[in-house]
C-alpha cells in the first residue's frame, strides 16, 4: 500500500519490517477513531486527519461496515495522506510520518539492504 504524503511530496512505502514494526508499537494502542452506523463520512476522515497530526499511528475499529472494512480503510488512508499499515479483524491500522523530524514518535527501521546474487 502507498500514499502520497503531502507533507513531503514522496511516496510513502512501507516494507515488511517496517510495517511489522508498527504493528508491534500499535499493539497496545485503543482505537481512536470507531466507523459506526453512518459508515465512511466526511467527519470520520477530519477525525482520521486530526488523528494521525496527534498520534501518527492510530487504530480504526469498525462497529458496523464490517465488510467493507479493507475498502473503507484504503480511501481514508487515500484521503488522510496516510499508508495502511494493517487491516486484522475489524480493527485497521494506519500510519502517517509526522512532517517534522523532531515530532516524530516512531523511528522507522531503515530498509535491508539488497542482497547480491552471484
Amino acid at each position: 500500500m502507498q500514499a502520497i504524503n503531502r507533507y513531503t511530496d514522496q511516496m510513502l512505502q512501507l516494507n515488511s519490517s517496517q510495517r511489522r514494526y508498527l504493528s508491534r508499537q500499535a499493539h497496545d494502542l485503543d482505537p481512536i477513531v470507531m466507523v459506526g452506523k453512518r459508515g465512511f463520512t466526511d467527519q470520520i476522515v477530519e477525525a482520521v486527519q486530526q488523528a494521525l497530526h496527534a498520534h501518527e499511528l492510530i487504530k480504526i475499529r469498525f462497529v458496523d461496515y464490517k465488510a467493507d472494512r479493507v475498502t473503507i480503510t484504503e480511501e481514508l488512508a487515500r484521503r488522510a495522506d496516510a499508508v495502511v499499515v494493517r487491516v486484522i479483524g475489524n480493527v485497521a491500522i494506519l500510519f502517517r510520518e509526522q512532517p517534522d523530524p523532531k515530532k516524530r514518535r516512531y523511528r522507522l527501521p531503515a530498509p535491508a539492504p539488497a542482497s547480491v546474487e552471484e
